[in-house]
């Protein structure tokens, strides 16, 4: 793993140290950018795009914000503890964990990958991180599509079943340590959004199947880039109980009857 000093402004003692994943472009890139905007300090993990990573950071510096960069294979334990311990080590503390990296659809992903991606990743980075989060203070916020959300009574559009299964496979396993974050004082929110417009995995759904994509803009617009991503950054200080679900667009989905496992709303 490879991780830079900070880019941009000393971090203060104030200013929360914010660990996003899968941050070097889109969602993770979007929220990197409105919560280092509001006086957070963003680390932006990235698995092999550095470059893209650091002119991120450069142009939030240029900005006015706080951010450093590093590299780490979140589905690699050994690669996902020297992330944490090199947060920790470099800022002395972590007090937010966006949980945004997701993945399954590479076309060279090998069997097993998305599962191993999106849900095993996601709980053991959890474990992780937990014991490093501040007592009462700290957040964790798992990042999810309603595709994934509610793939246990809607059908998932066809290319995507992998992603969706393992999506959901890891939001349940999460929801499994609600009683470990609870005794902790950490909060966990659920930020789950349609098909969110201008996305990678849009772009390829639409190559795969574009009735699929356009089903979902049949019903309203999409979510934007910006607009998921502000809300996933509201959720960082969202006051809500442990397991909490906030959705973004896909009125439909919430409206229409579902037997799904009950989330909070």
């Amino acid at each position: 793993m490879a991780m830079t000093t900070e880019t941009g402004r000393t971090t203060e003692t104030g200013r929360r140290i914010v660990l996003i994943t899968g941050a070097s472009r889109g969602i993770g890139a979007e929220t990197a950018r409105v919560l280092a905007a509001r006086g957070d300090h963003v680390v932006i993990n990235y698995r092999e795009k550095r470059k893209r990573a650091e002119t991120l950071a450069g142009e939030i510096a240029a900005a006015g914000g706080s951010a450093s960069v590093a590299g780490a294979d979140i589905a690699d334990p050994d690669s996902a503890r020297t992330l944490v311990d090199a947060v920790v080590a470099e800022f002395g503390r972590l007090d937010v964990l966006v949980l945004n990296a997701s993945g399954g659809l590479e076309r060279d992903a090998a069997p097993g990958y998305a599962m191993l991606l999106n849900r095993d990743a996601q709980t053991r980075l959890s474990e992780l991180a937990l014991p490093h989060l501040p007592a009462g203070g700290g957040r964790i916020v798992f990042v999810t599509s309603h595709q994934a959300h509610f793939s246990p009574t809607r059908v998932a559009p066809p290319g995507y079943e992998q992603i969706a299964a393992s999506k959901r496979a890891g939001e349940d396993a999460l929801r499994a340590m609600t009683g470990e974050f609870a005794a902790r004082g950490s909060g966990f929110t659920v930020v789950s959004g349609d098909m969110i417009d201008g996305t990678i995995i849009v772009k390829l759904l639409e190559r795969r199947d574009p009735d699929a994509v356009t089903e979902r803009r049949d019903q309203g617009d999409l979510p934007t880039v910006e607009e998921f991503a502000t809300a996933v950054a509201d959720a960082t200080t969202l006051d809500a109980p442990v397991g909490h679900t906030v959705y973004v667009g896909g009125h439909d989905y919430l409206t229409e009857p579902t037997t799904s496992a009950p989330a909070h709303h």
